[in-house]
């Protein structure tokens, strides 16, 4: 494949880590566009910050921990992540203390980005 036929894709994940099988959904989607070499952004929005926090714990529902599927990320080539700024000042979460490294945006920089993708797949 020609690098001018790869597509560059953005995952946007706006809902929380367990309350429904959306942001394990868009994970998966993630991980299936990098798996064909396709270039893959992902973005936390909304409650979609939330998916960062190192400290989940999903044993007591019985669902596959969230944190561990985004630590498999760079071994697709998904390195760059973004936050959302807002979401993550109005959760009080500090990004220097989140275990992934993340880019925030705010407003006009999430604007851009969505707007430089080819693809933008929201969950």
């Amino acid at each position: 494949m020609q690098i001018e036929d790869k597509k560059s894709s953005l995952i946007v994940l706006r809902k929380t880590p367990y309350g429904s099988s959306l942001s394990r959904s868009a994970l998966d989607v993630a991980l299936a566009t990098a798996a064909f070499d396709q270039p893959v952004n992902v973005l936390f929005m909304g409650d979609g910050v939330l998916q960062l926090l190192p400290t989940q714990d999903s044993t007591p529902i019985e669902k596959k921990n969230v944190a561990k599927i985004l630590a498999s990320l760079p071994l697709y080539d998904i390195e760059t992540l973004f936050a959302d700024a807002g979401a993550l000042a109005r959760y009080n979460i500090n990004p220097a203390e989140l275990t992934l490294p993340i880019t925030t945006l705010d407003a006009s920089g999430m604007r851009e980005l969505l707007h430089n993708h080819d693809h933008v797949l929201g969950f």
